[in-house]
């Protein structure tokens, strides 16, 4: 049967009781806190392309309304393995149901686990995944960053194998929160909480060129216990306030402690100092209004780190935090900025509170300049990464602090 409930399945991580393991993530937001927004729709399907990380035998999603204003009702949901171009690929098509129905409304303020779906997934492979909303949507929950493509479709086009000529882009991820599998051998995931580095903003869109994803690859085919890896990174997000995003403590309950299978968490979050010591210049004054709170001094971001890596601890995961890397040049550089940095890196690096230490300021420096990152890593505005500066953080990265 295509949904049986897979509980006799062996188990793959070592904290899940029913194996079930997350491979894919993306962090939902409030449509008011995203890069972009969806608009308003109704009578439409979403059809969205994501790339997990490792496979499974059979698969499961996870929706979100939670930011949503009312309750809104999945028509129908169809997930396929992803052909070339806007194609599915033959024969990969399932039903999604939602406690045995093929229909399901999602309380405002809620995310929604689907039934397990009969669907072989390899690893690193493309799935679609296509939402029917029949009713009037006014606020999408989603995520402001979108690394693969997505379209909204007239109508109920989830059984379709190719996109209607009237579909149109996507511009944000919307409903969609996670991807769960039943691995066909021991797994367990590597949860990544961050901010726009690691929500891979300056990588190529549909490319999956982020860091996370470039570990992901070299992860897989280990003959030690598969990690998969799940990005629940945040552009603009902070760890202490409230920003474009809720704050990283805020979401860390959500986001990282309720990963099926998690095994490790790395902690790469960097904007608190930067937008603390920012100037307040007539042309940051609208971007930096998004940015509300007190500022925060080094002993906040530290403080915040040990309660992280505590809350953690506490649920039997490794944890893992990232050095912040350069920013000078960049319109939020300051030079106390960049001293409140190099503070903070030093004493991740040195104050033995974490289980591996990933020095992205050591890779992404410039030697003739170490506040700056090196011209042929950034994409541009010497703060985000290009696909080179990724691929050197995801490369640099010892895999044995996994094992």
């Amino acid at each position: 049967m295509e949904n049986s409930d897979g509980n006799g399945a062996r188990a793959a991580g070592a904290h899940t009781t029913s194996g079930w393991v997350r491979t894919w993530g993306a962090s939902p937001q409030a449509p008011d806190n995203t890069v972009s927004g969806v608009d308003p729709f109704e009578n439409a399907t979403l059809r969205q392309i994501v790339r997990v990380s490792g496979g499974g035998s059979r698969i499961r999603i996870r929706l979100s309304n939670e930011y949503g204003t009312a309750p809104v009702t999945i028509g129908a949901a169809r997930v396929a393995l992803a052909g070339d171009g806007h194609l599915i690929q033959d024969g990969s098509s399932r039903t999604v149901t939602f406690s045995g129905r093929s229909s399901v409304t999602i309380p405002a303020g809620a995310p929604i686990l689907s039934d397990p779906i009969g669907l072989v997934l390899p690893a690193l492979a493309h799935m679609t995944i296509s939402l029917y909303l029949p009713g009037r949507v006014e606020t999408v929950t989603g995520h402001g960053t979108f690394h693969a493509p997505g379209w909204i479709v007239p109508g109920d086009a989830t059984a379709s194998s190719a996109l209607d000529a009237d579909a149109a882009p996507l511009p944000a991820q919307a409903f969609i929160s996670a991807v769960e599998v039943l691995p066909d051998r021991p797994a367990n995931t590597i949860a990544v909480l961050g901010d726009s580095r690691v929500d891979g903003i300056g990588s190529t869109p549909g490319a999956d060129r982020r860091w996370t994803d470039v570990l992901a690859e070299r992860l897989i085919g280990r003959d030690a216990t598969t990690r998969y890896v799940v990005s629940q990174g945040i552009g603009g997000n902070r760890l202490l306030n409230d920003g474009i995003g809720t704050s990283a403590l805020a979401r860390f309950d959500r986001d990282i402690l309720a990963t099926p299978g998690l095994e490790h968490v790395v902690i790469a979050v960097g904007n608190d100092l930067v937008f603390s010591f920012a100037p307040d210049t007539e042309e940051s004054a609208g971007f930096l209004a998004m940015f509300g709170g007190e500022p925060v001094t080094v002993e906040d971001v530290i403080a915040a780190h040990q309660q992280a890596a505590a809350r953690a601890r506490a649920h039997g995961a490794k944890v893992h935090a990232a050095t912040i890397a350069p920013y000078g040049g960049s319109d939020m550089y300051t030079a106390d900025g960049d001293k409140a940095r190099e503070q903070v890196n030093e004493w991740i690096r040195f104050s033995g509170v974490f289980d591996g230490v990933l020095d992205f300021d050591a890779v992404w420096r410039d030697p003739a300049d170490p506040s700056r990152i090196r011209d042929d890593l950034h994409m541009g505005d010497h703060l985000h990464g290009n696909d080179a500066g990724y691929e050197a953080l995801a490369r640099s990265i010892d895999l044995s602090l996994f094992d």
